[in-house]
């Protein structure tokens, strides 16, 4: 059996983005890898970012209650996993029973499936396309703030790749393709 070997980030949705940015600053003494008018994305040990934020003021600014709390609140969990061939060995195992992601995507600092549990409860699977080093590096780039949500892939086609004896680093390398629509129905980030 594929498990995580850690936990990686949660995702909070919010209408008071610049409090929760200023809040997790003095909390968690966390400090901002990389932020535009919709997202935040913060770090307070050697992980490229253990809070994202989403401003819903600015990506969801028509909702009919602003006010109140909505979609607010907790958007998704993330678990890391060793490596492409463990995440391509759990994408099959839960495909077989079942159980597919409703976003593939790759965000460029990671490759990522997206999952919900039977209450609608969202959490990403992933794994590092390459060290802390190297994200921290692509979320300070062009390429990342004019991207930050990155590209949707097929997983399927990526297992054929790993079982057809693909190298690992070729499985996590960021594809062509235009930038992903964050999915509001079902998480995002």
């Amino acid at each position: 059996m594929t498990k995580p070997v850690k936990f990686a980030h949660v995702v909070y949705q919010t209408r008071r983005f610049d409090e929760m940015i200023a809040w997790y600053r003095t909390v968690f003494e966390a400090e901002v890898v990389h932020q535009n008018p919709a997202l935040a994305f913060m770090t307070y040990d050697d992980e490229h970012h253990r809070f994202a934020f989403a401003n819903l003021s600015l990506l969801k600014p028509d909702s009919e209650n602003p006010g109140e709390r909505g979609d607010i609140g907790v958007n998704h969990v993330a678990y890391t996993y060793a490596d492409a061939g463990a995440l391509m060995a759990l994408y099959a195992r839960l495909k077989a029973a079942g159980i597919t992601p409703y976003w593939p995507v790759h965000h460029g600092t990671t490759l990522s499936l997206y999952y919900k549990d039977p209450d609608g409860n969202r959490m990403e699977f992933q794994v590092d396309c390459g060290t802390v080093a190297d994200a921290n590096a692509y979320m300070a780039s062009e390429a990342f703030a004019a991207n930050p949500i990155g590209v949707e892939y097929d997983p399927d086609r990526l297992l054929e790749q790993y079982e057809q004896g693909a190298a690992l680093n070729e499985l996590v390398r960021l594809p062509q393709g235009p930038p992903s629509a964050i999915p509001f129905e079902h998480g995002m980030t």
